[in-house]
Formats: C-alpha cells, structure tokens, sequence
C-alpha cells in the first residue's frame, strides 16, 4: 500500500474546527503494518492548549469490545461457556426481573420467561437496557433513585430487564454484566484482568478504568453542545475511583492504544508476536448472530442532554459477539462484513477486515450522535479510503 498523502484528512480535521464541529480531537487509520494516519486536530478547549496524541479520552462503549474480547479468552480457555446462564456464573443475575411497566408510581415486575445467556450478553438480546434510551427504565430510575448508568455504582446491577432473554435487541447493561461475568469465572477484577491479559500484552500502556494524576492532566474535558451550536466545556467528571468497573463504558484511552487492539483484531488476533485471540475467536466477533431478532430502525433518546436519536443505516445489518456489523459495502467507504461502534462521548471507530485497515475518531461531547461530529467521522473515514481502496458505486 502506497504512503498516506497526509493533506486531504488534515484538511477534513482542519475544517472541522474551523466550522464549530469540533473543538479538537485525535484521529487515527491503521492497517495490518502499521499506523497509516495518526492526526490530533484542534484543541482540549477552545483556545486551549492543543490535542495530541498522548491525549486521553473517556472511550466509554468502546470499552465494549474490549470486555467482550476478555470472555472469549476465557471461552477459549475453557473456562467458561458462551451458552451457559448468567445466573449460573453471577448468581444476583437470576433475581433480576422484567420491567412490564408501572402501577401508578409503582413498577410492576415479573420473572423473566427464559435465563439469558453470555452469548446474549455479547450481542445485546438479553433483556437489559440503558435508562437513556428506554421510556421504562428512564421512569423506573426516576422513581427508585437508583443511580444512572454514568455514576459506576454496583446499584446498576439492580436494574431490571426490560424484555424477555432473546426475544430483543436492546442496547444496555449487558457488557456490564459480562465484565461480572469475566471476574467470577477469572477471580480478578475486571480492571485487573484487562490489565494483564489484555492491555499488557498489546502494550496499550495509556488505558486504564481509574486515571492517575498524571493522565487526567492529559484527559480532554467534557463538552456540550449549545443553543448556538458551539461546544463549551460542561464540568462532567467521571468518578477517578469507580465502585463499578464498568465493562460496558468504564475506559480511558488514547487513540494510539485503542488502534493496536483494533490491529489486533485486523491480524487474526495477534499483533507483534503476542497473541490475544484465536483466529476463530476473532471471527465471533464480526459473526452475525441476532438471527430472527431485527435490529431497531431507530434508537430513541430519552435524554436529549447525553444522546440524540440514533437512525439505522438503510443496509443490511447485524451484531456479532461485541461488535456492530455492516453486511453489505458503503460505497466510498467500509466494505461488506465491518465491525464497528462508538462510545457515548462521540468516539467512533471502525475495523474493515476486508479492506485491511480500521480507524477512529476521538473527541469528548455531548450529546451523542452529535451531526457536525458524525460528519467529521466520516470524512475523515472518506478521505482515508479515496487513498487506501474503497467499494465503487453499485
């Protein structure tokens, strides 16, 4: 593959500061080699000091992947089965009921018909959802008080189901309950096990759950998006020392760290003579598994301050176990068989196994789904592909 020509993405990420998309970010492309792009554009705050690529970033649901990567390790070991029941694993998941909906002021519950499985924990047909994109569960923690999913609090895992195991995809808790998953069968804590089976291995030295001085100072504060469409700093901390290691959102990292676990995946789980997944491991993950379960047209926001509606692409989709799946080819950008996601702070990434290359785009906004910043996403993702190959028009 030919050098990257640097100049058309600078000028994409250039542009994106310039028209108020953006107050600044990292972006970064990668291939089975090595590192095709790395670009830090804009500022930590608007004329601040300027991003770079030691830059941290809450990466929040991209912590997802690396969470379902820790159970398949553990599959492989075979310490643990993907068709087991949580409850068998984490037995507080067997008191969790159904939210059916409320008696005035009171939730009513039910048992579940089914016990969910790992498996269902890794594509998100296990019943649970987030509070931002239910009506149910928004209501339901609004008059329990039970603490929102942001606060890292074991209390989270009180949180009833909202659908029967299998029968829906709904996005939530899940991988919150598989990292559960990953520290009874491991008998480490989560942070602990990533630590070492995961982060070590790969060399991704910046990533963590619980940031230390020194990379807080490094951390791009939180941002909002404004009645005048500008982006202003929103004082949002996370918790420096969680009561939760939130498998589902809980990570800190830089672009650079989360790039060599996205080449990881890239060469058939190994990178640099370390192997963190079997070849067939891997495949799992960017394996369609939802079957007879559709994938929502639209997901709604309850909570307009932390996301916006998210629409579906009008393309074949599916989920594999830990990752969003495009099935058909994007023309001028990913191909047919992508594995994707995002984190809820407006982190983006991409991992192309039949282009050969994967990318991200890292900032730190609200709410998600922000436009200017999808945009940027994607041409950034367009600019990279006009050098590196992409899918022609049909």
């Amino acid at each position: 593959m030919a050098e990257i020509d640097r100049s058309s993405i600078d000028a994409v990420l250039a542009e994106a500061v310039t028209n108020g998309a953006h107050v600044g970010g990292v972006a970064i492309a990668a291939n089975a080699d090595g590192i095709l792009y790395e670009g830090a554009f804009g500022a930590l705050t608007a004329g601040g000091e300027a991003t770079d690529a030691t830059t941290l970033f809450r990466i929040a649901s991209m912590t997802k992947a690396l969470t379902s990567t820790a159970v398949l390790q553990l599959v492989e070991r075979g310490a643990l089965d993907l068709d087991a029941t949580v409850a068998s694993i984490v037995p507080a998941f067997g008191e969790l009921q159904v939210l059916e909906g409320f008696d005035g002021e009171t939730p009513v519950l039910r048992p579940p018909a089914s016990q969910a499985t790992v498996r269902q924990l890794l594509n998100h047909t296990s019943g649970l959802g987030y509070s931002f994109l239910n009506e149910k569960l928004a209501r339901y923690h609004e008059l329990t008080g039970t603490p929102e999913a942001l606060a890292f609090e074991p209390s989270l895992l009180t949180v009833p189901l909202v659908h029967d195991p299998g029968t829906t995809w709904e996005y939530g808790t899940s991988t919150d309950w598989a990292g559960q998953v990953v520290e009874a069968v491991s008998g480490q804590r989560l942070d602990a096990y990533l630590a070492e089976h995961l982060f070590g291995p790969l060399g991704m030295a910046s990533t963590t759950f619980a940031p230390d001085d020194a990379a807080v100072a490094r951390l791009m504060p939180m941002h909002s998006r404004v009645e005048d469409g500008s982006l202003q700093p929103n004082g949002l901390e996370l918790p420096r020392e969680p009561q939760l290691i939130s498998g589902g959102g809980g990570s800190y990292s830089t672009a650079g760290d989360y790039a060599r676990f996205m080449r990881a995946l890239l060469r058939g789980g190994e990178l640099d003579g370390v192997r963190i997944l079997e070849p067939a491991s891997v495949d799992l993950l960017f394996t369609p598994s939802l079957g007879d379960v559709a994938l929502p047209e639209v997901i709604r926001s309850t909570n307009p301050v932390l996301a916006n509606d998210i629409p579906s692409l009008p393309l074949p989709q599916d989920w594999g176990l830990g990752l969003h799946l495009l099935l058909a080819d994007v023309p001028g950008l990913r191909r047919a068989g992508t594995g994707d996601w995002a984190g809820l702070t407006n982190c983006y990434y991409w991992i192309d196994r039949a282009s050969g290359v994967c990318g991200a785009v890292l900032t730190q906004a609200f709410p998600f789904f922000d436009q200017p910043i999808v945009g940027t996403a994607l041409g950034f993702e367009a600019a990279l592909y006009a050098q590196v190959g992409a899918p022609a028009a049909a």
